[in-house]
C-alpha cells in the first residue's frame, strides 16, 4: 500500500537496498554449524581421552594378546557411541527448541511499504513499527505513538520502557534499557503503540551481534578431570613400562629363559597399564550426561558434569530465571485502606470495582506484559463480562502525564460513557485533584509497595457524556479506585532450591539488570542473602583486583550491563570459586560461556544463550539446576570409587605377575590370564560403579576443593592399602601351595579363582565411602548382581570345561581347595573394612 502523507517517508530504493545488502552482509548473526553425528564422532575421536584407549588396544594387537586387544578396542566403541548418541540427541533437542521461523520486517522501499526477510534489513531503511513486532534491527525512532518496548532480551528488565522520537542532539547508538529513549534494538518486542524507525545497524554491528563477536573471544578452559586422568596415565604408563623392562631384564639373568621373560614382562606391561582410568571417565561422563538428561537437563558438553560437583557459586540472573518473566497482579489496595494480597488468595468482592476497571483501561487484546495481567486476573475474578461495549475513544501517555484511559460505550444507549485510566500514581492523583490526607495515604501505600519490589499503577473512573471527548484528559472528573501492585513472580521451588544450594555449601548470586529494589525484593522472597548490593555503575567504577575482593561478599548486583556481569564471574573466578552461571537472554551469554558451568534456560532461553552455555534446561526448572549438582556430586564420588578400586585391584594382580620373580616361584598369571582378570575388571568399574547410590547427605558437605586432586593421596593410599591386604594373602597362599607340593598349574587355578573372589570383595569395600560392608551389601544395585552373575558363570564353564582349562593351563580344584576360595575372600573384606572404620577411606 502507499504509505500515507503523514508519515511522509520514502525510504531506501530496491537498487539502494540491494547495494547496501552486498556491502555490508544480511541482517542476521553467524549461526554455529550443527554438530552432525559425523563432526560429534570427529570430535570426540580427538580428545585425548579416547586416543589413549586407541592407541592401548593397538599395543596389545601388535603385541599379539588378541583377546584384550578386542576388549579394551570394544569398551573404547561402545565409549565413543554412549557419547555420540548422547550428544546427538541433545543437538536435536536444541534444534527443536530453536525458533526456526525467520523474522520479518514491513519496510518503506521506494515510498511503499512492504515486508521483507529479516535478514534482508539494512542500515538506512525505514521499520514500520506496530505492537507485537519484534524489531529486526538496531534502529532510531523518527516518530513514535505511545510506543512502548520489552528490552528483557538485553537488559533482564522485564518490564517494558518507554520510547520517544528522536531528537537532533540524539546518538545513533546507547545501552539498551530506561525509559524516554529513542533507540530501539534488534530483538526487543513493541508492546505498546506505533512508530517509524531509521535502522542504525545491522548484523554483527547491531547490539546482539557485539554480544556475539565477543562471545567469539572467549576460550573455555579444559576439562580438570581429563588434565588430572591424562597425567596419571601416563605417570603410570611410563611406570608399568620401566617395571616391564626391569622384570625382562631380571628374568632373563637370572633364569636364562628369555623368551619366558618377554612373556613375563609382557604380563607385568598389562597388568600396570592403567587402561581403566579414561574407560571410567569417558564412559561415567557419558552415562552421567544420560542420567542428567532424564531430570530434564541437556549436557552439551560433558565434561561439565565434572564441574557440578565442584560449584562453590551459583550465579543467577533474575528475569525468567528465578522468576517467570511475566508480569502478575500480586497486591490490590483501596482508597479505604484496604490492601489484598493476592499471592496467597483471590480477591474479595471489593476488589472487582477496581480488577474491572484496570481490565477496561488496558488494551481489548493486550500485548503489554501488564495488561496481559490485568486481563488475566479479571478473568480469574470472573469480574462481569463487558463484551457488548464499544471502544469510542483512547487518550494516550503523554510525557507530562503518565497516564492512559480508554473511553467505553455500554450496550445501553443514552447511558453516561464509562472512562477507565490506569498510569503511574502520582499521574492518577493529578488526574483525581487528590489532596491533604487522601494523596498522603496513596503515597505511603505507593512507597510501601515499592520497597518490596512492586510495580504500582493506579486506577480511576469517570463517567462523561458522549458530547465530552473533546475534552482533554484532565477534563474529566475521575475518581480513584486504587491501587494496583505487579510483580514478576517467582517460579515454583526456588526458595526450596536455594536452600538446598545453601545446605551444600554453593553460595547463590543474583546478577540482573534491574532495579536494586526489585532485585532486593526477590532476593529476600527467593531467601538469597541480600546484605551487600552493588550496581553495574560500582562494578565499572572499580579495578579487577578490587572487585576481586569485593565479590567475596556481595550477593546482589544490579543493573549490570553483559560486560560486568562478565568481570563479575571472571573474578569470581579469579577469587578461587567454582562458578556455575544460569541465564536465558543475550545479555547473559558471555558470562555463561565464561562460567565453569554455563546453564542455560531451553524454553525462554535465547539461542544465543544456549549455544553459550554448556547445560541447559530444558522445562526451565531452576529446581533443575540443584538435581544436577546432586546428580554431578554423585557421579565425580562414583569416578573416585573407580579410580579407588581400579589401584586396589592393580596391586594384587602386578604383586602375582612380579613377586615369582624375585621370589623364585612358579608364574601364575601371564598375558591370557590377566587379559581374563581385565575381562572382569572393567565392565565392574564401567557398569557397577557407575550405577552406585548416592552417598548419605551428599547435598549436606561443602562443595570439594576445586584444587584437590583426582588422584591425591587420601584417595589412592587407602585403596594401595586395600590391594596389598589382597595381595599379600594371595602370596601366602602361594607360598603354602607351592611348598605343600600343589602342581604348578593348580597352584595357579587356585590363585586365580581365589584373586577373582578377592576383586568382588575389593568391590563390596569401595562401593561406599560412608557405609559399611553390610549396609553396601544391601544397597541395591542390579548392575552388581548382573556382573556378579555373569562372573560366577564363567568361573563355572572354566572350572567345569577341560578345554578351557587347557587354553588357561589350569587344572581341576580338588573338594579341599573351595574352602580356601571362600576363606581368603571374607578375610580380605573383613581387614579392609576394619582400615575403612578406622578412617582408611575418605568420605
Amino acid at each position: 500500500m502507499r504509505v500515507g502523507s503523514q508519515l511522509d517517508h520514502v525510504g531506501l530504493s530496491a537498487s539502494q537496498a540491494r547495494e547496501r545488502l552486498a556491502e555490508g552482509g544480511p541482517n542476521e548473526l553467524p549461526r554455529p554449524n550443527r554438530r552432525t553425528p559425523l563432526r560429534i564422532t570427529l570430535e570426540v575421536l580427538r580428545e585425548p581421552m579416547f586416543a589413549m584407549l586407541l592407541a592401548a588396544g593397538i599395543i596389545y594387537l601388535l603385541l599379539g594378546d588378541r583377546t584384550e586387544a578386542l576388549v579394551l578396542l570394544g569398551f573404547a566403541g561402545l565409549s565413543i557411541l554412549i557419547t555420540i548418541v548422547q550428544e546427538a540427541r541433545t543437538e536435536r533437542t536444541l534444534e527443536a527448541l530453536r525458533d526456526l521461523s525467520a523474522p520479518r520486517a514491513l519496510v518503506i522501499r521506494d515510498g511503499e511499504t512492504v515486508r521483507i526477510p529479516g535478514r534482508e534489513v539494512v542500515i538506512g531503511d525505514i521499520l514500520v513499527l506496530e505492537a507485537g513486532d519484534r524489531i529486526a534491527a538496531d534502529a532510531l525512532l523518527v516518530e513514535a505513538r505511545e510506543l512502548e518496548a520489552d528490552e528483557s532480551l538485553l537488559t533482564g528488565e522485564a518490564v517494558p520502557v518507554r520510547k520517544r522520537a528522536a531528537l537532533a542532539s540524539d546518538l545513533d547508538e546507547a545501552e539498551p534499557g530506561g525509559d524516554d529513549k529513542p533507540h530501539l534494538f534488534s530483538g526487543a518486542v513493541i508492546t505498546r503503540g506505533s512508530g517509524i524507525a531509521r535502522v542504525s545497524a545491522t548484523g554483527m554491528r547491531s547490539r546482539i551481534g557485539q554480544i556475539g563477536r565477543f562471545l567469539e573471544t572467549l576460550e573455555t578452559q579444559a576439562p580438570h578431570l581429563q588434565k588430572e586422568t591424562a597425567r596419571m596415565v601416563s605417570l603410570c604408563a611410563v611406570g608399568g613400562v620401566a617395571v616391564a623392562l626391569l622384570v625382562v631384564l631380571l628374568y632373563g639373568s637370572l633364569r636364562g629363559d628369555w623368551m619366558a621373560a618377554l612373556l613375563a614382562g609382557i604380563a607385568t606391561a598389562m597388568s600396570l597399564l592403567p587402561e581403566e582410568f579414561p574407560v571410567v571417565l569417558t564412559i561415567f561422563l557419558a552415562m552421567g550426561a544420560w542420567r542428567i538428561a532424564q531430570t530434564g537437563v541437556l549436557t552439551r558438553r560433558a565434561s561439565a558434569i565434572e564441574a557440578l560437583g565442584a560449584a562453590t557459586v551459583l550465579c543467577t540472573d533474575k528475569t525468567g530465571t528465578l522468576t517467570l518473566n511475566r508480569m502478575t497482579v500480586t497486591e490490590l489496595w483501596l482508597p479505604s485502606g484496604t490492601v489484598t494480597d493476592l499471592t496467597e488468595r483471590l480477591p474479595q468482592r471489593e476488589f472487582h470495582e477496581l480488577i474491572g476497571a484496570a481490565a477496561l483501561a488496558s488494551a481489548p487484546v493486550p500485548v503489554d506484559p501488564m495488561e496481559v495481567a490485568f486481563h488475566n486476573i479479571a478473568r480469574d475474578v470472573r469480574v462481569p463480562a463487558r463484551a457488548d461495549w464499544e471502544l469510542v475513544h483512547t487518550y494516550g501517555l503523554r510525557p507530562d502525564l503518565l497516564a492512559m484511559s480508554n473511553v467505553w460505550r455500554s450496550e445501553t444507549r443514552g447511558e453516561p460513557l464509562t472512562v477507565a485510566a490506569k498510569g503511574a500514581p502520582e499521574a492518577i492523583a493529578r488526574l483525581c485533584r487528590l489532596d491533604g490526607e487522601a494523596r498522603q495515604a496513596l503515597e505511603q501505600a505507593v512507597e510501601a509497595m515499592a520497597a518490596r519490589g512492586i510495580r504500582v499503577l493506579g486506577v480511576a473512573t469517570a463517567q462523561t457524556a458522549g458530547d465530552d471527548l473533546h475534552k482533554g484528559h484532565e477534563g474529566h472528573d475521575f475518581t480513584l479506585l486504587g491501587l494496583v501492585g505487579l510483580s514478576d513472580p517467582l517460579r515454583a521451588g526456588v526458595p526450596e532450591a536455594i536452600a538446598q544450594c545453601g545446605s551444600a555449601g554453593i553460595r547463590v548470586v543474583m546478577i540482573t539488570g534491574d532495579y536494586p529494589v526489585t532485585a532486593r525484593a526477590i532476593a529476600e522472597q527467593a531467601g538469597i542473602g541480600s546484605r551487600d548490593i552493588m550496581t553495574g555503575d560500582e562494578v565499572r567504577a572499580l579495578s579487577d583486583a578490587e572487585l576481586r575482593a569485593r565479590v567475596k561478599d556481595v550477593t546482589i548486583f544490579a543493573r549490570t550491563m553483559p560486560e560486568q556481569k562478565l568481570r563479575i564471574v571472571s573474578a569470581l573466578k579469579a577469587a578461587g570459586e567454582v562458578v556455575a552461571m544460569t541465564g536465558d537472554g543475550v545479555n547473559d551469554a558471555p558470562a555463561l560461556k565464561a562460567a565453569h558451568i554455563g546453564i542455560a534456560m531451553g524454553r525462554r532461553g535465547t539461542d544465543v544463550a544456549r549455544e553459550a552455555a554448556a547445560i541447559v534446561l530444558v522445562e526451565d526448572d531452576f529446581g533443575a539446576i540443584v538435581v544436577a549438582i546432586r546428580l554431578g556430586r554423585r557421579i565425580y564420588d562414583n569416578i573416585r570409587k573407580a579410580i579407588g578400586f581400579i589401584f586396589a585391584v592393580h596391586v594384587p594382580i602386578a604383586g602375582l605377575a612380579v613377586s615369582p620373580l624375585l621370589l623364585g616361584l612358579p608364574l601364575v598369571l601371564g598375558p591370557i590370564q590377566i587379559a581374563l582378570l581385565e575381562m572382569i575388571i572393567d565392565p565392574v568399574c564401567a557398569l557397577v560403579f557407575e550405577a552406585e547410590r548416592e552417598e548419605r547427605r551428599i547435598m549436606e558437605r561443602p562443595p570439594r576443593d576445586p584444587a584437590e586432586r583426582l588422584f591425591a593421596g587420601r584417595l589412592v593410599l587407602p585403596s594401595i592399602l586395600y590391594g596389598g591386604i589382597a595381595f599379600a594373602l594371595l602370596l601366602a597362599l602361594h607360598i603354602f601351595t607351592t611348598y605343600w607340593g600343589f602342581a604348578p598349574d593348580r597352584v595357579r587355578a587356585l590363585l586365580f579363582f581365589t584373586l577373582v573372589a578377592s576383586i568382588m570383595a575389593l568391590v563390596l569395600v569401595n562401593r561406599s565411602f560412608s557405609t559399611s560392608f553390610m549396609g553396601a551389601l544391601w544397597r541395591n544395585n542390579p548392575s552388581l548382581r548382573y556382573v556378579a552373575a555373569a562372573v560366577l558363570i564363567a568361573c563355572g564353564f572354566i572350572l567345569t570345561l577341560a578345554p578351557l582349562r587347557r587354553i588357561l593351563d589350569f587344572a581341576a580344584l580338588e573338594p579341599v581347595d573351595l574352602p580356601l576360595l571362600v576363606f581368603v575372600p571374607l578375610v580380605v573384606l573383613g581387614l579392609c573394612e576394619l582400615v575403612k572404620a578406622r578412617g582408611g577411606r575418605l568420605a
